[in-house]
């Protein structure tokens, strides 16, 4: 069997939801709870204030709360990545140094949105963060929310960093995945639940799922049979877990469906979402609570 990919993030990672209070507070405790029983699911690696945990919606001072009160709660048991997303790169710095000081252990790095700068204005805007702080680096190559491409003469620039160590992938193209693997050495992580097998049958480290919040173990499972060459017995686990996967992911706010299955099955006490986001409508939650007694996870 050939060897293992490396795993420089773990192979289990879930871009965790941002619990809050009804009044739109965060909700500390819950957030500790939530990342211990995402580890005991078989999670290995936390995103915090990713995209799924609002980023766009909390602020510095709650992303710092955050990381510190988690990581005392995880007491080292999991790698803690924080997410340093703005189309402000001076902001994205300032994000990427609080969340260090913090104690983030790593940083997910995405090209910044909506004002689609060049190749080269993302390429200034990822190194700008990169080399203000000491962390190791995923990319996050994610166009269809940030407007713009990371393409590969700029993701081969990238690579040549020795703290850029790995994509997290939702490009939706797992071809082109494949060959940048091989062209730059960059460890891959699929950042597309619906293609997590396609991704690991291909080579990639692993997972930066949203999905895992209801189901991690199905993913760790999903990876132990790629690790020992048994794809069949993968591509079962596929098989299972994909009424789950569009439930929480056709519509398109994971954020939202996330934390309506963690309401469900009694691991969050509310599902509060902030504006721009709104809790999903009644007949999402029916649906989705019906996949949930189905594959067994209420």
């Amino acid at each position: 069997m050939s060897a293992l990919p490396s795993r420089s993030f773990g192979s289990v990672g879930v871009a965790m939801v941002t619990p809050f209070h009804t009044d739109g507070s965060i909700d500390v405790e819950a957030a500790q709870a939530l990342a211990v029983s995402l580890v005991d699911d078989g999670a290995d690696l936390i995103l915090l204030a990713g995209t799924t945990g609002e980023a766009p919606t909390t602020h510095l001072p709650e992303k710092q709360t955050l990381l510190r009160e988690v990581k005392d709660a995880l007491a080292g048991r999991a790698m803690l990545m924080a997410g340093v997303g703005s189309n402000d790169t001076a902001h994205a710095v300032r994000i990427g140094i609080g969340s260090q000081e913090a104690g983030a252990e790593a940083l997910l790095i995405n090209a910044p949105y909506y004002n689609r700068p060049s190749q080269e204005g993302v390429y200034q805007h990822i190194m700008s963060v990169v080399e203000t702080t000491d962390l190791p680096v995923m990319l996050y190559d994610i166009p269809g929310r940030t407007g713009v491409k990371i393409l590969d003469d700029t993701l081969s620039r990238l690579a040549e960093h020795p703290r850029i160590k790995a994509v997290k992938d939702a490009t939706g193209d797992v071809e082109q995945g494949f060959e940048r693997m091989e062209a730059t050495g960059l460890e891959y992580y699929s950042g597309d639940d619906g293609l997590n097998f396609a991704w690991l049958a291909h080579g990639a480290s692993g997972v930066v799922s949203v999905v895992a919040h209801a189901d991690a173990r199905s993913w760790r499972e999903m990876i132990t049979e790629v690790d020992a060459g048994d794809l069949g017995g993968a591509r079962k686990v596929a098989q299972r877990i994909r009424p789950l996967v569009r439930a929480i992911m056709s519509g398109g706010q994971g954020a939202v469906m996330a934390k309506e299955a963690l309401l469900l099955q009694g691991r969050l006490p509310e599902a509060t979402v902030r504006l721009p986001l709104v809790r999903a409508e009644v007949g999402e939650v029916a649906a989705l609570r019906e996949v949930l007694q189905a594959q067994g996870l209420l």
